[in-house]
C-alpha cells in the first residue's frame, strides 16, 4: 500500500511539473511577443527610411518586411508594394521600374549624349536617374512626392559627381515652369499622360526628343496610323506636332508594385519647323470629327448640334472681324447683314443657319469630304478640310 501511494504521488508531481512548464513557456512567448510589438510600435531606431501611407507615418509590417502599397489592407500586399521602407502610392501612379535591363534599354533608345541636359518626370527612387547621371551632363528631375525627393537625395549624397549633376524640382509637373532641356526620359505617372505630352510639345525652345513610358494602350494610340482601330483624336493631335515611334513593350512584372496592365516605351520627336496651323482651330475640328469617328463627315456636320455651334462661331467671327480696307469693310458689313438679318425680326436665326448650312454643304462637296470617315483620314486630309472651312468663313475656335 505504501508503495502504491508513493507511486501515485510521484505521478501527480510529474503532471504538475509538466503543466507548470507549459504555462511558463506560454507566458514567456506571450511576453516576448508583446515586447516585440512594443518595440515596433515605437519605431525602432534600426528601421531605416521613411514609412508613409494614407498621408501619415505608419509602422513597418509586423513580419519585419517593408510594408505598404497604395493603402492595401493585407500585409502581404503591403510588402510587395514597398521598397526600403517607402510605400508606393498608387494614387500618385508610383510604379517603380526595377529591371536594370529595361532601364539600360530606355537610356540607349533615348539617344542621350554626354553633353545633354535631361529632364526626368517622376524619378521615384532613382533607378533610371542614376543611369542617366552616368550618361549625360545634367539631370533635372521633377518629383511631386516629398518622400521620393528625400530618397533620391539620400541615394546620390555619397557620390559627389552624381550630386553635382542632379537638380531636383519638387512640385506638380503640370504646374511648374519647365527649364531648358535637350531630351526628356521618364517613366511617366500614368494618370497625367495626356496633359503631360501636350505640355512638353508646347515647351519652347523645342527639345530634341522625349522617350517616355506609358500604359500600353495609351502608347499604341499615340503611334496608331489612320485606319487602325486605336486611331483617335489623341493620335491626330500628337502626330500633328511630333513624329511618334514605338520602341519596346515592358511587361507589368518589371515594376514594383506591378500595375494591372503592360506598358510601352514611345519616342516622340517634335516637328521642327512645325506645321503652320492654329492648334485651337485644329483641335476644335478634330473634336467634332472624332465625336463619331466611324460616321461620314456628311453625317457629322449635318447634325443639328454641330450646325448650331458652327452658326454661333460664324456670327462671332463676323462680329469681331476687323477689316482695314474700306471696300472690304463694306463687304463684311453686307455679309453680316445677310447673316444676322433684321435684329428685331423672327427670321434672323433661321437666315444665319441657312447660310452656314449652305457653306457646310459647299465644303463637304469639295474633294469628296462628304463620304470620308475620320477614322481613315490622314493629317493632310484634316489640314485640307480645315483650310476649306476657314476659306468659307467657318471657324472652330
Amino acid at each position: 500500500t505504501t508503495t502504491t501511494t508513493t507511486a501515485a504521488a510521484a505521478a501527480v508531481v510529474r503532471r504538475w511539473i509538466r503543466v507548470a512548464h507549459r504555462s511558463s513557456s506560454a507566458f514567456v512567448s506571450s511576453f516576448a511577443g508583446d515586447m516585440g510589438n512594443h518595440h515596433r510600435a515605437a519605431g525602432g531606431a534600426r528601421d531605416g527610411g521613411l514609412r508613409v501611407a494614407k498621408g501619415g507615418v505608419s509602422k513597418r509590417a509586423a513580419s519585419g518586411t517593408p510594408g505598404g502599397g497604395g493603402g492595401g489592407a493585407r500585409g502581404d500586399e503591403n510588402s510587395r508594394a514597398a521598397y526600403q521602407g517607402i510605400q508606393f502610392l498608387k494614387s500618385f501612379g508610383q510604379h517603380i521600374l526595377k529591371n536594370p535591363a529595361i532601364v539600360n534599354a530606355i537610356v540607349e533608345k533615348g539617344g542621350v549624349k554626354s553633353t545633354d541636359v535631361v529632364l526626368e518626370i517622376g524619378p521615384g527612387t532613382g533607378n533610371l536617374t542614376t543611369k542617366l547621371l552616368d550618361t549625360c551632363k545634367k539631370v533635372i528631375a521633377i518629383e511631386f512626392d516629398p518622400r521620393m525627393v528625400l530618397e533620391l537625395r539620400r541615394r546620390v549624397q555619397n557620390d559627389p559627381v552624381w550630386n553635382a549633376k542632379l537638380e531636383i524640382i519638387q512640385g506638380d509637373f503640370l504646374k511648374v515652369d519647365l527649364p531648358y532641356f535637350d531630351v526628356c526620359v521618364a517613366n511617366v505617372p500614368y494618370q497625367i499622360s495626356s496633359p503631360l505630352i501636350f505640355k512638353l510639345l508646347a515647351h519652347r525652345p523645342i527639345f530634341r526628343s522625349a522617350t517616355l513610358m506609358f500604359q500600353r494602350e495609351f502608347a499604341m494610340r499615340l503611334v496608331a496610323p489612320p485606319g487602325d482601330p486605336l486611331y483617335c483624336r489623341l493620335s491626330v493631335n500628337t502626330q500633328l506636332l511630333a513624329r511618334t515611334h514605338h520602341i519596346l513593350k515592358v511587361g507589368k512584372n518589371n515594376f514594383r508594385p506591378p500595375p494591372k496592365v503592360d506598358s510601352s516605351v514611345v519616342r516622340i520627336e517634335p516637328r521642327h519647323p512645325g506645321i503652320p496651323v492654329n492648334f485651337k482651330e485644329w483641335d476644335g475640328l478634330v473634336r467634332f470629327c472624332f465625336g463619331r469617328k466611324n460616321k461620314t463627315l456628311g453625317g457629322i456636320f449635318r447634325t443639328k448640334n454641330v450646325l448650331e455651334l458652327l452658326t454661333n462661331n460664324f456670327r462671332t467671327y463676323k462680329a469681331l472681324q476687323v477689316v482695314p480696307d474700306k471696300k472690304a469693310n463694306k463687304k463684311a458689313k453686307a455679309d453680316a447683314m445677310d447673316v444676322d438679318g433684321d435684329a428685331d425680326g423672327d427670321g434672323a436665326d433661321g437666315a444665319s443657319s441657312a447660310v452656314v448650312k449652305q457653306l457646310i454643304e459647299d465644303v463637304l462637296a469639295t474633294d469628296g469630304f462628304v463620304d470620308m470617315r475620320s477614322s481613315k483620314m490622314s493629317q493632310d486630309d484634316f489640314l485640307r478640310l480645315l483650310a476649306t472651312f476657314n476659306s468659307k468663313g467657318i471657324h472652330f475656335a
